[in-house]
């Protein structure tokens, strides 16, 4: 045979070869791939992400770092549950809106849930399944105003009213009770001995449900008429109800009728409170004038006196409540609200309102005493011979304040007149 066509056919076969090889050596890789693939997206991704679920502080610094102070910032959240069935046709990156609200998806095909979260300058909140929120929201027992449009508005301070509730429990107490649940709002009983024995289960689900005990005297008598032993009685025998019924006794007091003075205030042993708006719902005994008499005529700071024994009290309270909160107020009770605006609250004191006013009048008050008690400590370190002149002092000192104390609570006829 020719060399030359010999040599063209060993040619032709090395090609052949060579085209082979590569043709396996390409499977090969294919193959390879495919399997790399199948162990990450099959194998090591579900168990990186039950490992993340495992340790929420690792999944934290991997998706979103948390602040140092304030909400938890937003976590990157993937589409994965029923809840997200709305989001899970849209592909577009950025705000989106659906019939639950708005949310924001990011270029990965996450979004943004359970935290605060700044987009393009602005500062967001969203909500467990991702939807923005507007209005005021409570985050770890603080208060944050987001405007129409979600933004974070750092400086606002969210308004608080005190209700408070006199001569209780009654037999419409637990309907109050249930509005005040449904709306996650507190409020103040000031509560009557005699009343506890009778609706003895409701102080406990007071408790339970955040408002505050408070201690109206055992019979409702005026107490100016009664000695300083009389009056520690009739607030000792309702206080032991309440811990028996409670579990605890009231944490403050009010006088029947508003009617008191220093010795009075002090004979309860308690903080005494009084109102700076009375609703005179025990006079009216109508619904929309006890409605009319809260709404568009409280501030930051109000204490408002009504009465849980009677029906129009308490059906005008179920429209008041949904109504103030929507009007941005906190329903707080007067201790929450005495500890939101920086006032220590002391036995024997009286307090009717917590106006920026009064508030840095009681401030002031709080500051002298203060004064007055380290000039009284200096004095006795500096002479202990003259001490039983400095012991004079110090009593003049304490007899001013408690008599300052005295006028700020001195009580209008119309005030003592008044049924409460």
């Amino acid at each position: 045979m020719d060399k030359r066509i010999l040599r063209e056919r060993m040619r032709q076969k090395k090609r052949q070869l060579f085209i082979r090889k590569m043709m396996r050596l390409g499977f090969c890789v294919v193959a390879v791939v495919l399997v790399l693939v199948f162990l990450v997206r099959g194998v090591f991704m579900p168990i990186a992400g039950k490992i993340g679920k495992g340790s929420s502080s690792k999944t934290v610094e991997v998706q979103a770092q948390a602040q140092e102070s304030g909400p938890q910032e937003a976590l990157r959240q993937p589409i994965r549950s029923q809840n997200d069935s709305g989001k899970a046709g849209v592909h577009t990156v950025g705000w989106q809106e659906d019939e639950n609200g708005k949310w924001y998806q990011n270029a990965d095909g996450t979004y943004y849930a359970n935290g605060m979260k700044e987009i393009d300058g602005s500062t967001y909140y969203f909500d467990e399944n991702g939807y923005m929120q507007t209005g005021w929201v409570t985050i770890d027992g603080q208060d944050y105003k987001f405007d129409d449009n979600g933004v974070w508005e750092p400086d606002a301070r969210r308004p608080m009213v005190a209700l408070t509730f006199d001569d209780g429990p009654g037999e419409y107490t637990d309907e109050l009770l249930d509005c005040l649940e449904k709306y996650d709002a507190k409020a103040t009983f000031f509560m009557l001995g005699q009343c506890i024995e009778e609706y003895p289960e409701i102080p406990k689900r007071m408790k339970e449900l955040g408002c505050e005990l408070g201690n109206h005297s055992y019979s409702h008598p005026e107490l100016t008429s009664l000695s300083y032993d009389e009056i520690s009685e009739q607030y000792e025998k309702t206080n032991d109800l309440l811990e028996k019924y409670a579990g605890s006794p009231a944490t403050v007091g009010r006088t029947p009728y508003g009617a008191q003075d220093e010795t009075v205030c002090e004979a309860t042993g308690l903080p005494c409170f009084m109102w700076s708006l009375d609703t005179q719902d025990w006079a009216k005994m109508d619904a929309d004038a006890d409605y009319d008499a809260v709404i568009g005529h409280v501030s930051d700071g109000e204490i408002v006196l009504m009465h849980d024994i009677h029906q129009p009290s308490v059906e005008a309270a179920l429209r008041i409540i949904p109504d103030l909160i929507d009007q941005g107020y906190k329903l707080v009770t007067v201790s929450e609200l005495a500890e939101a605006k920086g006032i220590t609250l002391e036995v024997g004191k009286s307090y009717s309102d917590f106006w920026d006013s009064t508030v840095e009048q009681l401030k002031a008050e709080e500051d002298t005493d203060t004064d007055s008690d380290n000039l009284d400590s200096d004095s006795g370190l500096s002479d202990e011979g003259d001490s039983s002149d400095g012991d004079d002092e110090s009593s003049d000192t304490a007899d001013s304040s408690e008599s300052d104390d005295y006028d700020s609570s001195s009580l209008s006829d119309e005030d003592t007149d008044s049924t409460e």
